[in-house]
């Protein structure tokens, strides 16, 4: 069919590859429990961009490229390490004022003061960019998308452009599939969290630890 030589497979492994856990399905679910689902959708949308951004990059023969130049590689590899870590420093600074204001607060109800607000710093937050630049600074997804995309290409099919797009399609339908599924089930969170601000603080800072780990393994991989 418009030249995806086969196409339930391509299917089958296209799902098993999105449900396994990145930093993008993650930042998604906890911006979504953060904020609430329209940050979350924002968050999925910059996701899907970046990801249409590497498969066309892909299509256009970059992973090659980055394949052939370790240096470029090297290049691109730590630029998206040193932003996940970047963000990840961001998180945990965040926990760590989510547990001071908590603290604050309880002394001031046990004194009998109003507990003052604190300026919500999270409404700075840009999800849909930071996800969008989180996705694309990932060479090892360009990579992805070449090697798992040409399996599925026929190449005596005389419009191979016709048959990226319906590849591509069904990568960004089943993503914001699975990501619509974080995010409500982020949401359902939300309410919880807004009432334990430990329970806050400790998501936070266990997706500020996750993402250090994404760095730390992106920065030690090869082409």
């Amino acid at each position: 069919m418009l030249g995806v030589t086969d196409l339930s497979t391509y299917l089958a492994g296209l799902a098993l590859i999105i449900l396994l856990p990145g930093p993008n399905s993650l930042y998604v679910v906890s911006v979504a429990a953060r904020r609430g689902a329209r940050a979350g959708y924002r968050a999925a949308g910059g996701v899907m961009c970046g990801d249409m951004v590497l498969m066309v990059l892909s299509a256009g023969g970059v992973a090659s490229l980055l394949q052939a130049s370790p240096a470029a590689f090297a290049v691109v590899k730590f630029a998206g390490a040193g932003y996940l870590t970047w963000l990840a420093v961001g998180m945990l600074r965040g926990a760590w004022r989510m547990w001071r204001e908590r603290e604050v607060r309880a002394a001031a109800r046990a004194e009998g003061e109003p507990a003052r607000a604190e300026p919500a710093r999270e409404e700075m937050e840009r999800p849909y960019r930071r996800a969008f630049v989180v996705s694309l600074l990932n060479p090892k997804a360009i990579l992805f998308f070449v090697s798992f995309f040409v399996q599925f290409i026929d190449p005596a099919y005389a419009h191979p452009e016709l048959t990226f797009l319906v590849l591509a399609a069904w990568a960004q339908l089943f993503s914001i599939t699975y990501l619509t599924a974080l995010i409500f089930s982020g949401t359902h969170l939300a309410a919880l969290f807004r009432r334990k601000r430990r329970l806050t603080a400790g998501m936070s800072a266990a997706a500020g630890t996750a993402f250090l780990g994404f760095a730390a393994k992106l920065s030690v991989s090869s082409a």
